[in-house]
């Protein structure tokens, strides 16, 4: 909560002028007529490309985002910061409603980025988006994919012990979640009339029967339950990863639950670090200026080198 206030919005969008100003809109053919929306910014053409992808209803403008790509676009990195379906301003640009299996839409976003830059990519990830990519560099083999790193932040793990976390935990975490998807949802509705109608669902503020609900009318799983597991990271999800990987989350996240770090699959290259303190992509130090997990980040794009274990970080680098 404390990373989004507007004590910090005023010098993060002043520091990233520069990054703003050098971005260039992409719009990405993803197959099967789908199109995601991306930001490029470079500085010089040898740049290495670094993708960038928010979480559950953010968006490339995010503080976070703009915060970490404008340090990336400052080392001379090519920051990509690329839309999820649905977020940001594009509700026109697909017809389907967002949900969070559409992981081939996000596998062809990649692959074109990876023919517009012709070197390969680094990723990084918060919340939903670290999940989205995490799931991508366990099938970079099979979609045709050259990864260099993915750093996933805080990434949801287990999304049935995430919605019992919001349904149990400090009742303004749902009702945050709950209020953006619904100016999402109203900007469906208004960029395709003619196919959806959410009138009767406004009342509902529920963040389990709302989803299940559109879940229903608007996608092909069977239920909830079907749902929930087909963006799962835990059991052996990960176990075809190859790529260089780091997972950064928080004993103290109040939305991802620390256990289900102990049911991912163990695999050499997925390094996991575990901080006491943190919060949900938070990783403060200070009100004003750089995260800690963003200057992880800038070091951990640095290593091609991974252990394969867990660590928690000494005292002196714990947050507040």
């Amino acid at each position: 909560m404390l990373a989004s206030i507007g004590l910090r919005r005023g010098p993060i969008v002043r520091r990233a002028a520069p990054l703003l100003a050098a971005q260039r809109e992409l719009l990405l053919d993803c197959g099967e007529g789908v199109r995601l929306q991306c930001f490029r910014s470079r500085r010089t053409r040898h740049g290495e490309p670094v993708v960038v992808l928010h979480g559950w209803e953010g968006s490339a403008d995010s503080l976070y985002v703009l915060s970490l790509g404008q340090q990336l676009f400052e080392r001379g990195f090519d920051v990509l910061r690329l839309n999820l379906r649905d977020h940001g301003e594009t509700h026109h640009l697909n017809r389907g409603l967002f949900h969070s299996c559409r992981l081939p839409e996000v596998l062809g976003a990649l692959r074109a980025l990876q023919r517009l830059t012709s070197r390969p990519l680094r990723l990084v990830g918060f919340s939903l988006g670290g999940n989205f990519l995490l799931r991508a560099g366990a099938e970079a083999r099979t979609a045709g994919l050259d990864l260099a790193r993915v750093v996933a932040v805080s990434p949801v793990l287990d999304p049935h012990d995430t919605l019992r976390a919001l349904e149990s935990g400090f009742r303004a975490y749902s009702l945050y979640f709950v209020r953006k998807w619904w100016r999402s949802l109203k900007k469906k509705q208004a960029a395709w009339p003619q196919d959806y109608d959410f009138r009767d669902l406004h009342g509902i503020r529920d963040l389990r029967r709302l989803t299940a609900e559109l879940i229903r009318r608007y996608t092909p799983f069977a239920g909830l339950d079907e749902y929930l597991d087909g963006y799962s990271l835990i059991g052996q999800r990960l176990q075809t990863l190859e790529v260089p990987s780091a997972l950064i989350t928080s004993l103290d996240d109040p939305i991802i639950p620390p256990a289900g770090l102990s049911r991912l699959a163990r695999v050499p290259c997925l390094d996991v670090v575990v901080t006491c303190r943190g919060g949900h992509c938070g990783f403060l130090e200070r009100l004003v200026g750089p995260t800690w997990a963003e200057r992880r980040i800038v070091a951990e794009l640095g290593l091609q080198p991974c252990t394969g274990g867990e660590s928690a970080d000494s005292p002196a680098e714990e947050v507040a």
